[in-house]
């Protein structure tokens, strides 16, 4: 039984209240309070329902620890020197597992270039956004190099390019697990409390283990069908080889047999242009979702409200990525980059998220960025979809199966799922810090609070 006496915080503006927790739900909030269980003294801190990331992928999360990063390598003699040095440390036939290839490099990477940085070891390269591997020859020998699944050159030889393989590849490398047990700290220092994990290649076996491995509730999303499941149906779409109109119709179809809502990914205009008609022709349900909305042009606002769908979006990305869509991308097109403002005065539902890790899970920044919209290099793009930070705040308050709805509160009765603060709200709005959290509650468990030194 989880009871808890959270004694001397602020609740809604009200100051010197107490909260009891019985059995892991709120059971009395007023002043001088009483009751069994352990106390944690609030010190006049805000209390908040614990913040929700509604799009992230945990194993990758997880793996991603002990990969390789290549964000910072700014040219090929850059990864072939970093995968080098990687390598020295393996020992004699581990895999390398390198991360975060940046997209233009890897237009041109393939096996032979990894052949050169890593001649002894099995190796394999994600870019940013998570959609191409490329393997080395030794990799190419483990896993198949006659696959079907593998990209092929004129002469028909695999070039080591495999797009949206991951499960594929788990398969066929046969890689445990990664230890879930560190990212489910982190997330809770943040004050995370739920999870959505957004992966398409989810089944029932990964949903029960991330659901016994995380301390955060998980919501997993899927592909195909889990019994008794009842996230979205995951539909991922890639530009360079989107599916037959009639197939997305099928796909959706599926969904609404099997009692679900779809989440559809769409990072570009092409996709969100197709998602749309789709939706038009198969009709949108409540809980129907729009993952990212990379790029949403002013014209689709009013369609996407009118279809009643929500979008789950990146703030975060405008941070990370922002001063390489100022090269990159049109000036015609940068205000319609990961949107907000604009989406809810169309009444379209927003919700907030890491889609780690391809982004960081840094809730709290993610928040300061929708407030300012400010690159890295302290430049505004997009300044007219910033958002007040209470409304920042509010992106990942949204109930788990509601995300972008209503701010969950902390009321009687209400599952005690909790994030303590240092400070006051309006302080607290005022910084945007994951540094004021002072502790998360699960279910009326600590099971976050600071070392002590």
């Amino acid at each position: 039984m989880n009871n808890l006496l959270i004694r001397n915080v602020e609740i809604e503006g009200r100051n010197g209240l107490d909260v009891r927790i019985e059995n892991g739900l709120i059971a009395a909030i007023a002043p001088n309070l009483s009751g069994p269980g352990k106390i944690l003294d609030g010190r006049g801190g805000a209390l908040i329902p614990g913040l929700i990331d509604h799009h992230i992928h945990l194993l990758a999360t997880a793996a991603a620890e002990s990969s390789l990063d290549l964000s910072n390598c700014d040219n090929i003699n850059d990864i072939i020197r970093a995968i080098r040095a990687a390598c020295a440390r393996l020992a004699p036939g581990e895999w390398l597992r390198a991360i975060r290839l940046p997209v233009k490099m890897a237009e041109t990477l393939d096996r032979h270039t990894l052949d050169s940085a890593a001649p002894h070891h099995p190796a394999r390269a994600l870019d940013r956004t998570g959609a191409l591997w490329i393997l080395n020859s030794k990799a190419l020998q483990i896993v198949g190099e006659n696959s079907p699944e593998l990209e092929r050159d004129q002469s028909g030889q695999a070039t080591g390019r495999l797009w949206r393989g991951d499960a594929w590849l788990r398969t066929r490398i046969g890689v445990s697990p990664p230890s879930l047990a560190a990212l489910g700290q982190k997330l809770a220092a943040l004050g995370i409390t739920e999870v959505t994990d957004a992966s398409a290649g989810n089944d029932a076996a990964v949903a029960e283990l991330l659901t016994a491995a995380m301390p955060q509730r998980v919501l997993a999303m899927s592909r195909g069908r889990i019994e008794g499941a009842t996230a979205p149906v995951k539909i991922l779409l890639d530009e360079r080889d989107l599916p037959p109109f009639d197939q997305l119709i099928a796909w959706i179809k599926e969904a609404r047999a099997w009692n679900r809502p779809v989440a559809v990914h769409c990072v570009t205009a092409a996709e969100l242009g197709l998602v749309l008609a789709v939706f038009q022709d198969a009709g949108a349900l409540p809980g129907d979702r729009i993952e990212h909305g990379g790029v949403i042009p002013a014209a689709a606002i009013p369609e996407i409200a009118g279809l009643g769908l929500r979008v789950v979006t990146q703030s975060n990305f405008i941070s990370a990525h922002g001063d390489r869509y100022l090269t990159d991308v049109d000036a015609a097109d940068r205000n319609d980059l990961y949107r907000c403002a604009s989406l809810m005065a169309a009444g379209i539902p927003v919700a907030g998220s890491s889609d780690a890790p391809y982004g960081s899970i840094d809730c709290w920044a993610a928040m300061k960025t929708a407030t300012t919209r400010r690159t890295r290099a302290g430049i505004i793009l997009g300044a007219e979809e910033a958002v007040p930070p209470r409304t920042a705040l509010n992106l990942y308050l949204g109930a788990q199966i509601d995300p972008g709805g209503l701010p969950r509160r902390v009321t009687h009765g209400a599952i005690a799922d909790l994030c303590l603060l240092r400070t006051g709200l309006a302080d607290a709005l005022s910084m945007l810090s994951a540094a004021n959290v002072a502790a998360t509650i699960i279910e009326g468990r600590i099971v976050w609070r600071p070392q002590r030194s």
